[in-house]
């Protein structure tokens, strides 16, 4: 009877590990996307600062020609006064008026030529950076494509393993198959393993000599006391003299507590 339920258990082993990896598979799928739209997300906001920048330059620009008209204009203007002046105090007043008119001028193309050289770079950047988001797009939207397939797969091969599971866990006491996939779960997908010279196999400590004895007699489940995991008795994988001792050798459970209990 016990033997039976021990093969199911080891049965039952192969399909959890499987599924829970699955499972976490499934889980971190999404993560793989996580960095390119992480970058795609950097570069549209870069890009939408540096349109925003450069329609700030423009307006700029728009203005300072706008003053520089003005400038040329009020200039000429004063020029034209000079065939007017009748005395030296008028041709001096004028002439410094002429004078910050040009400075004003010259100083205006600087801040033209200025920002037409900065609006030269950034649109260069968000040529750039343009190119950069559509294939970034492209890749994210290939990498979502293969996600897709790949997750429509896991979830026929978790289908699979879960209809092998319900055909193996009749017979199996509920608060046993509880105990086990927890322990499949946190034990790295191993719930049951033998024990090999009075030593579990799982977490390799020592067991008392009674307790390895009750293992090898089989007449119910019993969890190794330190790493909770399913201990069974293998004839292929332990000698005889392995786990008979004498009485006044055998030790002792009465101070283990089942950490899952």
């Amino acid at each position: 009877m016990m033997t039976e339920v021990f093969d199911k258990l080891r049965t039952l082993q192969d399909i959890l590990s499987q599924k829970y990896e699955i499972e976490r598979e499934i889980h971190d799928i999404p993560k793989a996307l996580t960095t390119k739209t992480e970058l795609l997300n950097r570069l549209k906001k870069s890009y939408i600062e540096k349109n925003t920048k450069r329609e700030r330059i423009n307006e700029k620009m728009k203005s300072l020609r706008i003053k520089l008209s003005d400038a040329e204009s009020q200039r000429e203007t004063y020029e034209k006064q000079m065939d007017q002046i009748t005395t030296q105090r008028e041709y001096e007043a004028l002439d410094k008026e002429i004078r910050d008119a040009t400075e004003k001028e010259q100083q205006l193309r600087k801040d033209i030529l200025r920002e037409e050289k900065e609006l030269e770079e950034i649109n260069a950047t968000l040529e750039r950076e343009e190119s950069m988001i559509q294939l970034q797009e492209e890749e994210l939207s290939a990498e979502q494509e293969k996600i897709k397939n790949e997750s429509a797969q896991k979830e026929e091969v978790l289908k699979q393993l879960e209809a092998e599971e319900k055909d193996v866990i009749p017979g199996l006491e509920e608060d046993i198959l509880f105990k086990f996939e927890r322990i499949i779960r946190s034990k790295s997908g191993v719930g049951i393993v033998p024990v090999k010279a009075s030593v579990c196999t799982g977490c390799h400590m020592q067991l008392p000599a009674q307790f390895v004895n009750d293992v090898r007699n089989g007449e119910k489940i019993l969890f190794c006391p330190y790493c909770s995991r399913i201990l069974f008795y293998s004839e292929s994988e332990i000698s005889e003299d392995s786990y008979f001792f004498q009485d006044e050798d055998a030790g002792s459970l009465a101070d283990l507590v089942d950490s899952e209990e």
